[in-house]
């Protein structure tokens, strides 16, 4: 009999290992850049040679930059919800795994029963009478062992780990993508706050030179040399100017709030920081924009789509396989015994296996199997539209940088001459050559050209950043983020040039 047992113990546990091969469902394969669409290279000129941009923002040589952002990197409120998800995610595959193992639970009990009246033993004394001398009571000890084991005759255990674990890795890149979005904003709004200062700056050396005109202006009236027109105008213009200051410190105001809101910080807390005017970051006149299919690997929202594509794979062998029949084992080991001692004296157990088969539902797992192959379906075509939108980014950002490059250079010319002209109708109002219509014509043309040269830099720098952004710059691409180590910003190994 023993054997038999054993025997049959035996047959049980092998009978998942048997059935292993047993999956059904679509198995995932990666879609190479051709089914995607990618096209082999860019219809835009692009340097074909791919670069390290991992940390992307040390090529604006900027301190403060670089502090910002790598504080935004750590402490922002949405890049720490992103890990607080990629965490839950990772126990979601916990739980998915632990239904591959057998379940145990334990019991113990005691009990103590008395009798207070009636029942017990009865004893005749001698002299022929009859007595209850008590009894009845006593101790239960007990102790019990339950295990289940739900066998995934036909892959549904497995293919549900494969989908969380499918699930976890995309949030892993959904953080990533989120850290990504976060750096770019940063530098976004350090640029912005940069050429606000830049533009406070030219506002308020123009009005200087304006002041000096009015004052001039008014020894002309006084001296009879010209009209008080000249001096209506100058306090205008004057005036016109100095209301733009307060609009420029409204807006550097909201770029440096901005700024301490995306670090983790009170919206001011930042600005010590940036007390200091410094010039507008620029960068590389050149990036690597390497070939389309980088995109693939590169960006972590494409590869947080092609993750969501894999479990959605996975959730079609998870409805099929409730249409097939499902196998559960169960088993106990229970002991009793009147004393502690006394518990290992007799034991007890049971075996149970249990099959079922799904006869009629109305049609709702087969349902459930062509919803999952839709949203599969639907999952493919997010995964193709990721691919195309980073392809996009990536063209619209290299011509974004050309032009703006080509734009910066025109502006600069164009503020070398207006500053010249200003200075020639300066000269040459003081000296009463000229009216101050004309003055105050080349003034002005020299404060908008200074601002159209500072924007210029700032639009170059933009720039750079989208295009650092839509190659996917930011991050680690050799690396999975995990809940326990993100370790996305660590530096790449080094790679050949294409």
């Amino acid at each position: 009999m023993t054997r038999l047992r054993l025997s049959l113990l035996s047959g049980l546990a092998a009978l998942p290992v048997a059935l292993a091969g047993c999956t059904v469902g679509p198995d995932y394969a990666p879609r190479s850049a051709a089914e995607l669409g990618v096209p082999d290279r860019y219809s835009v000129t692009a340097a074909p040679t791919r670069e390290d941009l991992t940390h992307w923002w040390t090529r604006f040589d900027d301190p403060v930059l670089g502090q910002l952002v790598e504080q935004a990197g750590a402490a922002n409120t949405d890049v720490t919800q992103g890990l607080a998800r990629l965490r839950q995610a990772r126990e979601s595959l916990v739980q998915s795994r632990a239904n591959l193992l057998p379940t145990l639970n334990g019991s113990g009990g005691y009990s103590r029963s008395e009798t207070f009246r009636g029942g017990g033993q009865s004893v005749t004394l001698p002299d022929g009478t009859v007595q209850n001398v008590g009894g009845g009571g006593g101790s239960n000890f007990s102790l019990g062992l339950d295990a289940q084991y739900q066998l995934g005759l036909f892959g549904e255990v497995r293919r549900t780990v494969e989908a969380t674990r499918a699930q976890y890795e995309a949030s892993g890149f959904d953080y990533a993508t989120t850290l990504l979005s976060v750096q770019q904003e940063v530098a976004r709004n350090y640029v912005l706050a940069r050429l606000y200062q830049a533009q406070l700056a030219n506002a308020r050396a123009s009005l200087a030179l304006q002041n000096d005109n009015l004052e001039i202006a008014g020894f002309r009236v006084q001296a009879g040399l010209v009209s008080s027109l000249d001096q209506e105008q100058a306090r205008s213009q004057r005036a016109a100017t100095a209301a733009t200051i307060p609009a420029f410190e409204q807006q550097y105001n909201a770029a440096v709030s901005r700024l301490g809101v995306l670090t983790a910080q009170a919206p001011g807390a930042v600005k010590p920081l940036l007390a200091t005017p410094r010039p507008i970051p620029t960068g590389p006149r050149v990036v690597g924009a390497g070939i389309p299919a980088d995109v693939l690997r590169q960006r972590p929202d494409v590869r947080a789509a092609e993750r969501t594509l894999a479990a959605a794979t996975a959730q079609i062998g998870v409805a099929k396989a409730a249409l097939y029949p499902a196998l559960a084992i169960s088993g106990n080991i229970n002991t009793n015994a009147g004393n502690v001692g006394g518990l290992l004296g007799t034991i007890t157990g049971g075996l149970f296996a249990g099959l079922t088969q799904a006869i009629f539902n109305g049609g709702r797992l087969s349902a459930q199997v062509r919803s999952n192959e839709a949203a599969a379906d639907a999952a493919l075509a997010a995964y193709k539209g990721s691919v195309l939108v980073a392809l996009e980014d990536v063209e619209n950002a290299v011509v974004a940088l050309d032009t703006a490059q080509r734009r910066a250079r025109e502006f600069t010319v164009q503020f070398d001459a207006a500053n010249n002209a200003a200075l020639l109708s300066r000269t040459q109002y003081r000296s009463g050559l000229t009216d101050f219509t004309t003055l105050s014509q080349q003034e002005a043309s020299l404060l908008s050209a200074r601002n159209s040269e500072a924007q210029a830099r700032a639009d170059q720098a933009t720039a750079l950043i989208q295009l650092f952004g839509a190659l996917g710059g930011g991050w680690n691409p050799d690396v999975t983020p995990t809940a326990s180590d993100p370790a996305i910003q660590q530096p790449a190994p080094a790679r050949e040039t294409r």
